[in-house]
């Protein structure tokens, strides 16, 4: 019986080096000021900013985001990274969320 010849093993390339010096995540860190560059961030900000608020639909249609992703940026970076706190309130069969005021 011939022996088999072992398995090739693929090389793989090593990830381009970033030469412009920016953080993995820009924005990650942010600030109100920086979510005034036209990002979808600055857009939920915006949003949620004024006194009518939005509902979770509203946001989604605004960003093209799932409900979850939606959630999670109020969670993580508006209210963990930005500082701000958001309230909520029933109006029929929706909840409408909007930046009640800074901690």
């Amino acid at each position: 019986m011939a022996s088999k010849s072992p398995k090739r093993r693929t090389v793989r390339r090593a990830p381009k080096a970033r030469t412009t010096g920016q953080a993995s995540h820009p924005g990650a860190k942010g600030t109100i000021a920086d979510a005034s560059s036209g990002t979808k961030l600055a857009a939920l900000i915006a949003v949620l900013s004024t006194p009518k608020g939005a509902t979770i639909a509203q946001m989604m249609a605004l960003t093209g985001w799932q409900a979850h992703s939606v959630r999670g940026v109020m969670s993580g970076a508006i209210k963990k990274q930005q500082g701000l706190s958001i309230a909520s309130k029933m109006v029929g069969d929706e909840r409408i969320y909007h930046i009640a005021s800074k901690r």
